[in-house]
């Protein structure tokens, strides 16, 4: 905690944005004679989701993986498709452990200081920035916000939204029952209604998996919903009968085209799903967060305004073409990603989702996806 009340930066939000972007303030000496303040009203001192992403080499977080696989399936009504991930890994990692990893490694730097209280309001102007708390007032040179706009909550339906929302439970069995070293990607086996449901698995052993039952659609549902669903693919699909279970985690994931990057100025700085970090066509947020962030760090050492080139346009216009089939075609979900996981090469895919592939690999990826759906949802993007 500091008694300061002015901070070179301050950072609201010790998610996984905030504290990405802290990690790389406090790894380059650029910022050492600065002064960072993270503020959120959390502690973050529990396991509230896991995150997953692919890479091909050992990276910084190597240490807190919680497992990973080089095989994955994606299984559909009639067709079970089998890939094999190589040169890539898709790798797990549970909050808590990267919350306790930033903590403990940010807590020796002397310019880092966590205030534990709850932002209200950011103000901006001529003379000064400031962030408004419960408790205080705090003013800084610039401000990292990882708050989602008010204008999102009230307008977004004026835009293409629907929700990622999800449920799961991590189980345990007595027998030894999974495959520890392969992950379902999508089960599209049971369906609520007409609508794109999977279920998604991640073996962590031979007797421990997380199992969530995730949609994405305009319409969230009961939590019992989840629960209900779980139980039923546990017994029809997994077949098991005796088992407890050790955790449970829900989130909701905005994939929109509302744009978040609106709300960035000189002096503040959206980030995390906040800024429109999260991968609008697919909700995964942690590889991104790291690219963006890496990119922040340079335009603040090369005096450029800290968001500039956030996003590449192209890739904005896939995610937008595919939310708009999503969001008027709901039930094509299936399809979609029947034909995405079927059509193209793993390293073709993992590019094109990462936001590195060429526009020759690209053309690809929509021949792939190519139906009278896609071409109104072409027409009407543009």
């Amino acid at each position: 905690m500091s008694n300061c009340s002015h901070f070179d930066y301050i950072i609201i939000g010790n998610g996984l944005a905030g504290l990405q972007l802290a990690l790389k303030m406090s790894d380059d000496v650029f910022f050492d004679d600065k002064q960072i303040a993270l503020i959120d009203f959390s502690k973050k001192n529990t396991n509230d989701k896991t995150w997953c992403f692919w890479e091909t080499e050992p990276s910084q977080w190597n240490n807190i993986i919680h497992k990973s696989w080089n095989k994955a399936s994606v299984i559909t009504s009639n067709k079970t498709i089998n890939l094999m991930l190589n040169p890539y890994s898709y790798k797990c990692i549970r909050s808590i452990d990267f919350y306790n990893q930033a903590k403990s490694k940010l807590v020796k730097s002397n310019n880092i200081h966590f205030i534990l209280d709850c932002a209200e309001s950011v103000k901006e102007s001529n003379k000064k920035t400031e962030v408004v708390t419960k408790q205080s007032v705090f003013t800084a040179s610039h401000i990292f916000d990882s708050r989602i706009p008010d204008e999102f909550l009230k307008n977004s339906k004026k835009y293409i939204s629907i929700i990622q929302h999800f449920k799961g439970w991590v189980i345990k069995t007595k027998d030894e029952v999974f495959d520890e070293n392969k992950f379902t990607m999508m089960d599209y086996r049971l369906k609520d209604n007409n609508q794109t449901t999977f279920t998604y698995v991640l073996p962590f052993s031979k007797t421990e998996t997380l199992i969530e039952f995730t949609y994405f659609t305009n319409q969230l549902v009961n939590e019992k919903t989840y629960d209900e669903y779980i139980k039923t693919y546990i017994k029809k699909y997994l077949k098991i009968e005796d088992y407890s279970v050790l955790e449970t985690e829900k989130g909701q994931i905005p994939m929109t085209t509302f744009p978040f990057e609106h709300y960035n100025s000189n002096n503040i700085t959206k980030i995390g799903t906040g800024g429109g970090w999260v991968k609008g066509s697919t909700g995964y947020s942690f590889k991104h967060t790291e690219k963006k962030v890496l990119k922040i760090i340079d335009n603040i050492k090369t005096n450029k305004k800290p968001s500039t080139n956030l996003f590449k346009r192209r890739f904005k216009f896939y995610d937008k073409v595919f939310l708009k089939v999503l969001k008027d075609e709901n039930h094509k979900g299936e399809w979609i990603f029947k034909q995405f996981y079927d059509k193209n090469s793993v390293e073709i895919m993992f590019k094109f989702l990462d936001e590195e592939s060429t526009f020759l690999e690209e053309i690809k990826i929509m021949l792939s996806l190519f139906t009278w759906s896609f071409i109104k949802a072409f027409f009407k993007t543009l």
